[in-house]
């Protein structure tokens, strides 16, 4: 276990053998580390969390009730945000009767990625940089960059600012690589 002198675990944590914490980073109540773990820099770790076998990149949110497990997921970027009791899957059709145990899919989340509260990501997708899943969407494709998924099954709705340090909600003009749509800019971008 590599828990760096910088790091705040809460006595209630458990942190196995084989795990990595990084600078800064702070483990709440009740959260479980697995063997294997390895969490980046600025990292905030909400109650009620498990991790196996993940690499997470510097300065990532995962809020309450998030579960992270047993598959290998991908977040070697930064500032990502997973909204409280967002799911992850890891097999993309379970059965309780059949081992599926050999059929877990990466998923990747990318760069400035925001995850609202209780939605879904299908296993086996990428969430590109500074995509935006709304609260209650259930992606089940690949999303785009600067995407605003919305809905179940998640749709693009939008193409969001280019802009990482824009704080509006304006949006470019672009062409949705998930429904060729073409959306047109409905005002500046002006960061805040």
């Amino acid at each position: 276990m590599s828990i760096h002198p910088d790091a705040s675990v809460h006595a209630s944590a458990i942190v196995d053998d084989g795990a990595s914490i990084g600078a800064r980073s702070r483990i709440w109540h009740f959260v479980h580390i697995c063997s294997g773990a390895r969490i980046g820099e600025l990292f905030a770790r909400p109650e009620r969390l498990r991790d196996s076998d993940v690499t997470i990149g510097n300065n990532v949110r995962i809020r309450n009730n998030v579960i992270v497990f047993l598959t290998p997921y991908a977040w070697k970027t930064i500032n990502v945000f997973c909204g409280p009791s967002m799911v992850f899957t890891n097999v993309y059709n379970p059965r309780s009767a059949i081992s599926r145990k050999d059929e877990y899919r990466e998923t990747f989340v990318r760069r400035g990625a925001t995850l609202g509260a209780n939605c879904t990501i299908v296993c086996g997708n990428e969430i590109g940089e500074y995509a935006f899943v709304s609260a209650g969407a259930v992606v089940n494709k690949p999303v785009p960059s600067f995407a605003l998924m919305v809905g179940m099954p998640a749709m693009c709705a939008r193409a969001g600012c280019a802009d990482a340090a824009c704080s509006s909600r304006a949006w470019v003009s672009v062409t949705c690589a998930l429904t060729a749509t073409y959306h047109i800019n409905d005002r500046a971008c002006t960061p805040r």
